[in-house]
């Protein structure tokens, strides 16, 4: 049986890489671009950078920076209104995942219509869509090279995962310059995240041999630098294996799956407005403890890849050294749990069942080694808190 494998068309890799943008969109043929961004990309004058780098090379492109940290539906009609006011022939997307995920999620409504939950898993998108080039600006979603996106349901609080080829940027600018100025809290969030990616990809039912190659190589990648970027943001080398890390980690995922750590996540975004990442990072030990022993061997492997177990190490010590690394990772880069977060107990407490139901229905905990049960996960939930 074959593996069906999607990658961006182009994938510009490396230091300086933004200053290609326009070689890139003449490669696909296209000029009148829409750059969809956040407030910080235009405070920090990297928007009009863009648009500089652009207009050097005769493409004029507007700039709509209205995106939200987590985006919703209400953000993503926002943008859609913008893109159908104008005659734009692609989307250029720069910031970190909201930006990237929006304008994806925007680039499939241009064409189809609809609203974005007429689109949510199980559903699997393969019709027309603008065009969508990716620049992340930090080093964790892959959502540049990720065939995904995710947009919270604005009236239901549903964090909607959706799928296809529709969703995937025809191009992929990675330039890890753009992360030196990332402050220490989002590197780590968006670096666990990236860990998160390549760890579940490995280990998901959906894993295949391409997308192994990735997530491992990921990995050492990620957990030799992300500490070394947490604590010096100036470090270059280690920014860029973290950038390089990261999209391999989002082909890797893309290309096999998610699993549990993030079906359970989402639903922590969206009703209490975790950061992706820093739910993930909250999330990784305790779920990782409960999926090994249904997956030793890949788990053990994940320890290997990392540097924390060597070859001749028994596979059930190198996952206990495994689950140590990940709380030991999460104490240095001071991932508070929900409760150290500030969230209300009470709330916790009553969410539990909805938060379970909404994981499930992602689909994401189906691709794990060990799949739960809605009690089960409610019960992990409970671990996460009491952590």
């Amino acid at each position: 049986m074959s593996t069906a494998i999607a990658l961006p068309r182009i994938l510009r890799i490396g230091g300086g890489a933004l200053a290609e943008t326009a070689e890139v969109l003449g490669l696909l043929g296209l000029s009148r671009p829409l750059i969809v961004t956040d407030p910080m990309m235009v405070r920090f004058g990297l928007a009009e950078r863009l648009q500089g780098e652009l207009k050097r090379a005769g493409i004029a492109a507007d700039v709509f920076s209205d995106t939200v940290p987590e985006p919703d539906s209400d953000a993503v009609d926002r943008a859609q209104a913008a893109v159908l006011a104008g005659d734009y022939d692609s989307l250029v997307a720069l910031g970190g995942g909201s930006p990237i995920d929006t304008a994806k999620a925007v680039a499939v409504l241009a064409k189809q219509g609809g609203r974005m939950r007429d689109h949510k898993a199980p559903a699997v998108n393969a019709g027309p869509a603008l065009p969508v080039i990716g620049i992340p600006t930090t080093a964790g979603t892959g959502s540049e090279a990720t065939r995904f996106t995710v947009v919270t349901d604005s009236e239901t609080h549903e964090k909607m995962l959706c799928i296809g080829p529709s969703f995937l940027p025809v191009a992929a600018i990675v330039d890890y310059e753009l992360t030196l100025t990332c402050p220490p809290r989002l590197t780590a969030d968006t670096g666990v995240d990236a860990l998160t990616h390549a760890i579940e990809a490995y280990v998901s039912r959906r894993a295949n041999p391409f997308s192994d190659t990735f997530a491992l190589s990921a990995m050492r990648a990620i957990a030799g630098n992300l500490r070394r970027a947490y604590r010096d943001g100036g470090d270059r080398a280690a920014r860029e294996a973290l950038m390089f890390g990261a999209t391999q980690a989002g082909i890797a995922f893309s290309n096999s799956s998610v699993a549990l750590v993030h079906g359970m996540s989402r639903p922590i975004g969206a009703h209490f407005h975790v950061p992706h990442g820093l739910s993930n990072a909250m999330l990784l030990p305790s779920v990782t403890a409960y999926s090994a022993p249904a997956a030793t061997q890949r788990y053990a492997d994940c320890a290997r890849a990392m540097g924390i177990a060597g070859a001749g190490l028994r596979d059930g010590d190198a996952v206990a050294a495994l689950l140590d690394e990940l709380r030991a990772l999460n104490a240095d880069l001071a991932v508070p749990g929900p409760r150290a977060w500030g969230i209300d107990p009470a709330q916790w407490e009553a969410l539990l069942p909805t938060m379970a139901a909404q994981a499930l229905a992602s689909g994401s905990p189906a691709n794990n080694p060990l799949v739960p049960d809605a009690d089960e996960i409610q019960e992990l939930y409970a671990r996460v808190w009491a952590a």
